[in-house]
């Protein structure tokens, strides 16, 4: 009777152990980033480690969204846009977005403030940096 308790003890332990795991996440936020060409009221970056998304929600400054409006009438003066990401090496990136001969990819570091832009044209790789931010937050979400 004692050994049937312990091993009960042990199966709701690792049960427990095990719903915990997979019920936290880890969602990280840059905000307050700024960018070589464009100016912003809002732009920021929400990467959700878990479902493995980022969001990029932004608002232009007047003055970059006359820019862009005058060769392209779609532009909105807000917007949001959702990528699929994933780790590799220690960066979070983004999934290819384009073609397999030429892709951008989105992508930072856990511990660091900087965004980049890897872009990949015939195998030759190039990387930028597009934005610093000020602000870095993390949150273990809970459900």
């Amino acid at each position: 009777m004692t050994e049937n308790k312990f091993n009960n003890l042990l199966i709701l332990i690792f049960f427990f152990l095990l719903q915990t795991d997979i019920a936290k996440s880890e969602i990280i936020i840059l905000n307050k980033c700024d960018d070589k060409q464009d100016e912003f009221l809002k732009n920021e970056y929400i990467f959700n480690l878990n479902e493995l998304i980022m969001t990029r929600n932004y608002i232009y400054k007047e003055n970059t969204f006359k820019k862009y409006k005058r060769t392209d009438l779609s532009v909105k003066k807000s917007n949001s846009f959702v990528r699929n990401i994933y780790e590799e090496d220690g960066k979070i990136l983004t999934h290819k977005h384009g073609y397999p001969q030429f892709y951008t990819q989105i992508y930072f570091e856990k511990e660091k403030k900087e965004i980049f832009m890897k872009t990949v044209l015939n195998n030759e790789e190039g990387v930028s940096k597009i934005s610093t931010c000020k602000n870095i937050e993390k949150f273990g979400n809970e459900s």
